[in-house]
């Protein structure tokens, strides 16, 4: 059909693989090992469609017809299997021994809160539930969706034409992680417009109290630079005394949060700096507008005694 690259299929739900069997043999087996396999069963060409990379061996293809007796394993089924040179090596699942062909690079069939379990891949272009795999040729979605869709009301008129797009089955799994980015942005906003408004309002009161002090200095020949320097030292001191709080209590809060995940990133220590070096820089900026209105005053009002 025009629109579409390539087609394949499987037996369950690709973005929540779950079809778990343990009756698997192989050579070499210790006694009392046993290993729980995912094991879905796929049609032509499913690497190619799913753009999955292949570490040894080959995909199930008309090209290799003879080989659909076989098996595809991924990197993790071959490491507890204890495999090495995999391809033609046999296994054996629910008493079917066959060789394997190939073998998959490791890939993510749920979400990052899960680590990658091993797979074994059964081809079966008969099997009559699961889901067809479409791979669409860019910038033609729409012209493939339709071709689709009448095939579809010709083979079966009674059954509605439903179909769903892999990437945003993807996207569903991280629905509470993006929920929880944006009210972290909101709340940061938030936060920092508010502890600005503070510092500001603080900084107006120490320069008003300070008035007739600026003058004095002014007067005994205090530079503005000097002024300004005098005013933001003390309140940025507090902020530097509030990143040194804060930070431990942010690595223990992220650190904690990344443990739902089996694959996460390292919290590194210039993240915390890149954070502090952001804030210190949004105090300045608040600081420096009152300290500098100040610092330019005219010395004689300041300390003209009404």
């Amino acid at each position: 059909m025009p629109g579409i690259e390539s087609v394949s299929l499987i037996s369950d739900n690709p973005v929540n693989l779950d079809q778990w069997n343990n009756n698997v043999d192989w050579d070499g087996r210790s006694p009392g090992t046993m290993i729980s396999f995912e094991h879905p069963e796929i049609g032509y060409d499913f690497a190619k469609t799913m753009k999955l990379q292949l570490a040894a061996g080959h995909d199930f293809s008309k090209e290799y017809s003879a080989d659909n007796d076989g098996f595809l394993l991924n990197e993790t089924a071959i490491k507890d299997i204890g495999y090495t040179n995999p391809v033609g090596k046999f296994i054996t699942i629910n008493g079917r021994r066959n060789k394997i062909i190939g073998v998959l690079k490791d890939f993510n069939f749920k979400s990052l809160h899960e680590q990658i379990k091993p797979m074994i891949i059964q081809f079966n272009e008969k099997v009559v539930y699961g889901n067809i795999l479409l791979r669409t040729q860019p910038g033609k979605t729409k012209q493939a969706l339709a071709n689709i869709e009448t095939l579809c009301k010709e083979l079966n008129p009674a059954f509605p034409f439903t179909y769903y797009f892999t990437d945003e089955e993807y996207q569903k799994l991280y629905n509470n992680e993006q929920i929880i980015g944006k009210l972290s942005n909101v709340f940061s906003f938030l936060a920092i417009f508010i502890s600005c408004l503070g510092l500001l309002g603080l900084v107006i009161f120490t320069a008003e109290q300070r008035t007739k002090e600026i003058g004095i200095r002014k007067v005994l020949g205090a530079s503005v630079k000097s002024i300004i320097q005098l005013l933001s030292a003390d309140f940025l001191q507090l902020v530097f005394i509030a990143i040194v709080i804060a930070s431990p209590i942010a690595w223990w809060a992220m650190t904690s949060w990344l443990k739902s995940y089996a694959y996460k990133i390292s919290i590194s220590w210039w993240m915390f700096a890149a954070a502090g070096a952001m804030v210190i820089l949004i105090a300045a900026f608040t600081i420096s507008f009152q300290a500098i209105k100040a610092a330019i005053a005219n010395p004689v009002k300041s300390l003209r005694t009404e």
